[in-house]
């Protein structure tokens, strides 16, 4: 494992450090401050500053230069990704498509694919939502209902999509849809490109217990959508998708680590702020949650190290989500431990705002659950990793 960076890596630091001391006001790195705002405000700052970094050359850090990416090395990404945690710099409002759909054209995609829709969402001037998950089909998701009749040089699409991550405010959607009648399961599936602002397409809000509406149902009601917006091939959909969920478990958690190292911190002044910092229980968590976070940080290390070097992790990249998404989810399992029953209570405690923590602590119940869950990272880990028999 390589503990260092090469000189060209800490010289894309010190100009991303540099950049980001310029564009991030002191206000947005306040504790609470984004939880503060309307989630329209919040959203359209969000998409206006991320815009202005693609713009500056810090976006798409991996991307080969053609696509407008700064053509970095995953060490320079995961610099990326560490310095923009430790900034407090605002989420991505379009990770689905710089995550999922971006790699995916890059690799299976058009020549007219690639030239119209990789740019344009670098610099967020479209935003894309996801829809796999239906009703009856989470992790199944071959179980999906939602079908494409064709009519001449297009598809009639009818169905529903839930839990879709910024349906609210997508401009367009990548989703799966059965094309081929009488199909099932993995077969007869295409991965299509829909525009969410097209007749037939609705979109219903979803609230959740934090009080915010990240997620949104999606009806799809005799929708015309173009056979050329296809990906990966016709019928070839369950491929496609496999190939691009295989790009959301990264390659290394070197941001999240920071990330997650901030919000010990702040739990541990909430401890001292509720008189419990000399508690030898919670202290004795407190140091469990440490210890698991200096784990992932050294895990990361060694996952960056194999892809520097040229390594495929492979189903290997199982063993990255499960370990980031069980360290995140612990830790704030000690945050609402600390608290009691007031965890529930979306007001100030112990005259201290703790809105964005348990907001926070709301939305680390899911990570378990998308992405692949952790039953079914601990099965490919243990089958495809460890070589283990099946069970009966």
């Amino acid at each position: 494992m390589d503990l260092t960076y090469s000189p060209a890596a800490e010289e894309f630091r010190v100009d991303l450090r540099a950049w980001l001391a310029a564009n991030i006001p002191a206000r947005w790195a306040a504790s609470g401050f984004w939880a503060s705002l309307d989630e329209d405000e919040a959203f359209d700052l969000r998409r206006d500053w991320e815009r202005r970094k693609a713009l500056a050359g810090f976006a798409g850090i991996e991307w080969p230069v053609e696509y407008g990416g700064r053509g970095g090395s995953p060490a320079m990404a995961a610099i990326h990704d560490e310095e923009l945690a430790r900034a407090r710099g605002p989420r991505s409002v379009n990770t689905l498509g710089l995550t999922f759909l971006a790699p995916t054209l890059m690799a299976v995609g058009t020549p007219e694919q690639k030239a119209e829709i990789i740019g344009p969402m670098l610099r967020n001037e479209v935003i894309w939502c996801q829809g796999f998950s239906e009703p009856g089909a989470g992790s199944d998701l071959a179980a999906l209902r939602t079908h494409g009749e064709r009519d001449g040089d297009a598809f009639i699409v009818n169905g529903q999509k839930v839990w879709t991550t910024s349906a609210r405010r997508g401009d367009q959607i990548f989703t799966m849809v059965r094309t081929e009648p009488g199909s099932s399961r993995h077969r007869g599936l295409s991965l299509l490109l829909i525009d969410m602002h097209a007749p037939g397409v609705e979109v219903r809000p979803i609230r959740q217990m934090s009080g915010v509406s990240e997620f949104g149902e999606v009806f799809f009601t005799d929708v015309r959508v173009p056979a050329s917006a296809c990906v990966g091939g016709l019928g070839n959909g369950w491929a496609t998708a496999m190939l691009l969920l295989s790009f959301e478990r990264g390659a290394s958690a070197i941001g999240q680590y920071t990330d997650y190292l901030r919000a010990f911190e702040e739990i541990v002044r909430v401890a001292k702020a509720l008189g419990r910092d000399g508690d030898p229980v919670v202290r004795q968590e407190l140091a469990r949650r440490r210890v698991e976070l200096e784990c992932l940080r050294y895990h990361s290390l060694h996952v960056l190290t194999e892809v520097e070097q040229g390594r495929d992790l492979g189903f290997a990249s199982s063993v990255t989500k499960l370990q980031w998404s069980q360290t995140y989810q612990g830790l704030f399992e000690t945050f609402d431990e600390l608290l009691g029953p007031d965890a529930a209570l979306v007001r100030p405690t112990a005259d201290v705002d703790l809105t964005a923590l348990r907001r926070e602590s709301f939305w680390t119940r899911s990570v378990t659950i998308w992405g692949g869950s952790s039953q079914v990272q601990r099965s490919i880990v243990a089958e495809r990793v460890l070589g283990l028999p099946r069970g009966s």
